[in-house]
């Protein structure tokens, strides 16, 4: 991973507020809330190995330098055991940072144009943690970001029960949308999941419904939604969305996913 690959890109910052977003940016129709039944599954990863496999994923190294994050990522802190990979957020001391833990992506090896794309994930708790199951488009070495655009599937701070689903994306600079919903147990496993066609990206947490974004006809500039994208998990500790206090006794703390699937429309 060549780190100035990412270096801007990621949510990971302050929201962006812009009105073009929230008025342009309306529901569609709400599909079932149920995924529907007509999916191939096309890719996975059930983590049923003793290491993280490097054919499917390649690690993020270093302070990547984006939202004020405060971890330094390697590749240590992913593991595998008992059927789930395990990204360990810890404190310890590399290059000058004081938390380490692990980024990984599926750029190069894997990539989603529309379909259905899960997860199932059990999430830590604890103030200053942040897990997230994100993807962002193949083409940003290219671009850049928010051109190549971003779909948060799940992101989770602190230790509340608050999923966030988002996707970001560039309207004369970068724009969101997105909502939330609630967990009663984020610390048990959920699954995470978008399922995403030329209409709508639509997500969901155990398959009930709970954020729709149109992408019809690329309203509002969303056209860098109708191009492949790329997967990626990490965990970070500190940064501008959960904030800079960090519960040290927490850590070390742990995010357990029990596969990624992905799955194409019939």
């Amino acid at each position: 991973m060549i780190l100035a690959v990412f270096a801007g890109s990621c949510k990971k910052t302050a929201a962006v507020n812009n009105p073009v977003v929230t008025t342009v940016q309306p529901p569609v129709t709400a599909p079932d809330t149920t995924s529907p039944a007509n999916y191939t599954l096309v890719w996975s990863d059930e983590f049923n190995g003793t290491a993280v496999d490097t054919t499917k994923w390649t690690f993020e190294t270093g302070n990547l330098g984006v939202n004020n994050e405060r971890e330094y990522y390697q590749s240590a802190n992913a593991t595998e055991a008992n059927g789930n990979l395990v990204i360990t957020a810890k404190k310890e001391t590399v290059g000058n940072f004081l938390y380490t833990s692990a980024r990984m992506n599926t750029l190069n090896k894997v990539s989603a144009q529309y379909g259905r794309i899960e997860a199932r994930i059990k999430l830590p708790l604890g103030q200053g943690l942040w897990p997230a199951f994100w993807m962002m488009g193949t083409n940003i070495n290219t671009v850049s970001w928010p051109q190549c655009g971003e779909m948060d599937i799940m992101e989770h701070i602190n230790a509340d029960n608050t999923i966030y689903g988002t996707m970001h994306w560039n309207v004369n600079g970068a724009v969101q949308y997105g909502l939330t919903t609630t967990v009663s147990n984020p610390d048990d496993y959920h699954i995470y999941a978008i399922d995403w066609d030329a209409n709508s990206i639509r997500w969901y947490v155990d398959n009930t419904l709970y954020c729709t974004g149109n992408i019809l006809n690329s309203v509002n500039n969303t056209g860098a939604f109708h191009l492949p994208f790329f997967i990626l998990l990490n965990m970070a500790v500190g940064g501008d969305f959960p904030g800079q206090t960090i519960d040290e006794s927490k850590l070390p703390a742990s995010m357990y996913v029990d596969y990624v699937r992905v799955y194409k429309a019939d």
